[in-house]
């Protein structure tokens, strides 16, 4: 096992810092994210972001002996009613790690064959952490979080992702003025998916370079959006419409097997 510190008091700096993050949902002030689970922390370390630090009680030290002996983050121990005052999961693990995400560009999510998620206001963690994770399963080439969605920072969007935002490429807080000229710019087609359109996904053409924007389930799509997409749906029966992470993974799916990619 590699050297750990010990912190006692639950007025730690440290653990002052991780309880305000994963209460707010937001970075720390240094911009770590805080994720929890060893699933995430296995993840996370195949993953494209940096492990800083590692919080974990002696328990966990022990449980989670084989994960904390691989990466060089600096691993701290604290007593469990510590650990239980900052978890953000009922049934902890006790195993909470702080990341440094990786900066992305428009360069790493646009290119010729590019296939975009955008995300429209989308504010549930759940929906939109499946969504990541079925980008990722079906050749997304990188998501877009336009403002007013869910934060990357938020637990349970990570846990919702099983560990696919720390590979995907993505952008978030953007604006659609901002979005609009680089889709432009990389020659994207841009499709938004709605209850009813007069294209499906299954005759739309997805095997160029576009973009498949998703809103969430009261709104929809924004009307800025709306004006320059082309609008594709998913033919239901007996329902008027899908849950949001639901459709989109049947319209990357689509995706998927028209590009002729496993």
């Amino acid at each position: 096992m590699r050297p750990f510190i010990k912190l006692s008091s639950s007025k730690n700096p440290v653990v002052q810092v991780v309880r305000r993050a994963i209460a707010k949902g937001r970075p720390t002030e240094t911009g770590l994210i805080v994720a929890e689970g060893p699933h995430l922390f296995a993840e996370a370390l195949g993953g494209k972001w940096q492990i800083e630090q590692v919080l974990t009680t002696a328990a966990g030290l022990e449980r989670h002996a084989a994960l904390l002996n691989h990466g060089s983050a600096e691993i701290l121990e604290v007593s469990s009613r510590v650990f239980a005052s900052m978890a953000d999961t009922e049934t902890t693990q006790e195993i909470l790690f702080l990341l440094r995400p990786r900066e992305w560009s428009w360069h790493h999510l646009l290119h010729s064959s590019a296939l975009v998620v955008v995300l429209d206001g989308i504010q549930d963690p759940g929906n939109a952490g499946t969504i990541v994770r079925s980008a990722e399963a079906f050749g997304g080439s990188g998501i877009v979080f336009l403002k007013g969605c869910v934060r990357v920072a938020n637990g349970k969007f990570l846990r919702g992702t099983a560990g696919s935002i720390f590979r995907m490429p993505y952008l978030e807080d953007v604006s659609p003025a901002a979005f609009m000229p680089e889709i432009r710019s990389a020659r994207l087609t841009l499709y938004a998916l709605v209850p009813a359109a007069d294209e499906s996904v299954s005759t739309a053409n997805f095997r160029g370079g576009c973009a498949l924007v998703v809103g969430s389930e009261g709104a929809g799509v924004s009307d800025e959006l709306l004006a320059e997409a082309r609008t594709v749906s998913i033919p239901t029966r007996e329902v008027e419409s899908l849950n949001a992470a639901v459709a989109c993974s049947i319209a990357l799916f689509t995706a998927q097997q028209q590009r002729g990619r496993p």
